[in-house]
């Protein structure tokens, strides 16, 4: 096509080369998918300016999403083509890795320049591997190139019933592929940062649900599609002093590694937090402080979502907070369900707000389901929609956990997702009275001696006697510590799981202090002694004083 002239007729033609130019511009340039790219450019020149149009990429671009080198015996892919039924045989469709370049393909490697052919200048008639010999229509080799690299080259092919190529046609193909190889670049970029925002994201993730008693645990992770920059999900099972555990999910707003950065310092946040153990709202408040003091200094500004839930075994309840997440689904042992009351909140970011705890029964053979929104929300589905297609998923009752992940994500479609999705489910089995001893203590000297006969006949009746001395020795050194700080009753819990647990309790804030001491002083002994004999033991705060606990392993 020429553009020459400046009659009526050439001027509504140059207008109507220039909303093509302009509608090209726009399909290539306009996606982030490397294949959707190149298949733009390709169907964007048929028919208009070729019968054919093939896009050839490096390996290098292909598989290892990276800038190639170029060496001279690399091996190009057929990317994309786009083809006239004329020209469907006999021709590029049918070529798919080509190393053997010659004629106008290798010059365009070679020179990193456009090639036509036939070249009214030259007389050879090789085209080169790429098309059958003696090949009599015309044909431009348009090279794709970024930072001074060449990423492959297009080809595009006339009939031989059709005029050759122009200098309309030339400048067309030049600023398309210009676009393309632009497009393919920034889709190159995108792929790197979205490999490194998913190791970052997975590494951070938890491996393998952790086995506690009382609970059977199962979750699941999947990323977004390949359009998709990966997100900010997350969750965790976090155990806590008694054989509780914190069952967590949230979701930082926004894609790519500033987002899993983020999820991570989180995460991070929230294991850290747990080890103290205080209430759930306490610990979004803490996140909230966090999210405000550093993540929200950046300039880009972000907010997330997160639900944190605790479950204790052997009282069979459960107290969550909410921070502007979806609602945890809960399945009663019936097979009823309903999405628990807990007040939504608002997200974490938003600075100086108030959580609330709630405190909800966790009867044996109940099961919590919690989600990011990228599970139950979608462009097709409303998230009303999709909590009511997550419960009605959640009521195989005899379904383990693990199979209940499965089914939730087949029953919501998760192959088509736009987002990341997050999922974990909890079925609650709680721990047997039988396991459980309680005794509450007045603050006396005598206390001491009746901690070791309590102990005593507990263990011998759990059949651990091979643990009564130790057992006695530092459950004796915690209340010994609590008499000394407080003038109200103890409470003195052993809980007999896959590990033997002492729990003392009372009413003074101060958490004890381990510090190793010397040979003339009379305190500190008994944290030390704790610290050395048992597994592992801990204290936090409770909202009556604190907890000191812990472990001996059966």
């Amino acid at each position: 096509m020429r553009l020459r002239g400046h009659g009526r007729a050439d001027r509504s033609e140059v207008r109507e080369h220039l909303a093509f130019l302009h509608g090209a511009t726009v399909r290539i340039g306009g996606d982030l998918d490397l294949a959707h790219v190149v298949i733009a450019l390709c169907e964007t020149m048929v028919p208009r300016v070729a019968d054919l149009a093939a896009t050839y990429l490096y390996e290098a671009v292909l598989n290892e999403g990276d800038l190639p080198d170029t060496p001279e015996d690399a091996v190009l892919r057929q990317a994309a083509v786009a083809d006239d039924e004329r020209l469907r045989d006999g021709t590029l469709a049918g070529k798919v890795a080509v190393s053997d370049l010659t004629g106008p393909f290798a010059s365009t490697v070679s020179s990193g320049q456009l090639v036509m052919w036939p070249d009214p200048g030259d007389g050879r008639d090789n085209v080169g591997c790429l098309l059958p010999a003696g090949w009599p229509g015309s044909l431009l080799v348009v090279p794709l190139r970024a930072d001074e690299r060449l990423l492959g080259f297009a080809v595009l092919l006339r009939a031989p019933e059709r005029a050759g190529f122009d200098e309309t046609d030339l400048l067309t193909a030049t600023l398309m592929a210009d676009q393309a190889a632009l497009g393919v670049h920034k889709a190159l970029l995108y792929q790197r940062e979205a490999r490194v925002a998913d190791a970052l994201q997975r590494s951070m993730l938890p491996k393998h649900p952790p086995r506690l008693p009382g609970v059977e645990i199962a979750y699941r992770y999947l990323p977004g599609n390949p359009a998709a920059q990966v997100g900010g999900d997350w969750f965790d099972a976090i155990p806590l002093p008694g054989s509780r555990v914190a069952l967590v999910v949230g979701d930082v707003m926004g894609h790519g590694v500033r987002s899993a950065a983020t999820m991570g310092q989180l995460r991070t946040a929230v294991r850290t937090l747990a080890a103290l153990d205080p209430p759930p709202d306490q610990v979004l408040r803490h996140l909230d402080q966090l999210f405000d003091d550093t993540v929200g200094q950046s300039e880009e500004q972000y907010i997330a979502t997160c639900v944190y839930c605790v479950y204790d075994p052997v009282a069979r309840r459960c107290a969550i907070a909410n921070a502007g997440h979806v609602p945890p689904a809960f399945v009663h042992p019936d097979g009823r369900t309903e999405l628990m009351p807990v007040p939504s909140g608002v997200p974490l970011g938003v600075g100086n707000v108030a959580f609330r705890t709630v405190e909800l029964a966790a009867p044996d053979g109940g099961l919590i389901a919690l989600c990011t929104d990228g599970l139950v929300e979608s462009r097709e589905r409303d998230l009303t929609d999709g909590l009511t297609t997550l419960q009605q998923s959640l009521t195989l009752l005899e379904a383990s956990p693990d199979d209940l992940c499965e089914n939730v994500l087949r029953a919501l479609h998760t192959d088509e997702r736009e987002d990341d999705v997050a999922l974990l489910i909890a079925r609650f089995d709680g721990i047997p009275s039988a396991s459980v001893a309680n005794w509450i203590l007045r603050p006396r000297p005598q206390a001491a001696r009746h901690v070791r006969e309590l102990v005593s006949t507990a263990l011998a009746g759990w059949g651990l006697d091979e643990h009564i001395d130790a057992m006695e020795l530092l459950a004796t050194e915690l209340v010994t510590n609590a008499i000394r700080y407080t003038t109200r009753p103890i409470t003195l819990r052993l809980l007999r799981t896959e590990t033997l647990l002492c729990e003392v309790s009372d009413d003074d804030h101060h958490l004890p202090v381990l510090c190793e001491p010397g040979d003339n002083d009379e305190r500190g002994r008994g944290i030390y002694l704790v610290s050395r004999l048992s597994h592992r033991w801990g204290a936090s705060h409770t909202t009556t004083g604190k907890a000191v606990w812990f472990e001996l392993q059966l």
